[in-house]
């Protein structure tokens, strides 16, 4: 597997950064390089609602989503919101293979 490592970007909500850091060490140890968050806003990391700072990380993360061969979609019991889910629209419009930790209902990729 040396030298062939799928590239990873994990989306989600940032107040599940304890399931985020989960997710990053088990897909690295597959042998995965895994892309993720700078800041978890939720979580505590106030520096994101600085004026301009969020919609300069959204537009980041699609940059990281264009990178990746596919993204994972940390849906704790199953909660996808707005920005999640246009990041998920995005990697599907970019023919990205998407994943999520919960299964969706609704059949999106």
């Amino acid at each position: 597997m040396i030298g062939n490592y799928k590239i990873i970007t994990l989306c989600g909500s940032t107040k599940f950064k304890e399931e985020f850091i989960a997710e990053q060490k088990r897909l690295t140890l597959e042998g995965n390089i895994v892309i993720s968050v700078g800041l978890f806003g939720h979580s505590g990391d106030n520096e994101v609602w600085t004026e301009g700072i969020k919609i300069m990380l959204d537009d980041m993360h699609k940059r990281k989503i264009d990178m990746a061969d596919e993204i994972f979609v940390i849906n704790v019991g199953g909660y996808i919101g707005q920005s999640t889910l246009s990041e998920i629209e995005y990697a599907i419009s970019t023919e990205k293979e998407v994943k999520y930790l919960v299964a969706r209902e609704d059949n999106i990729n």
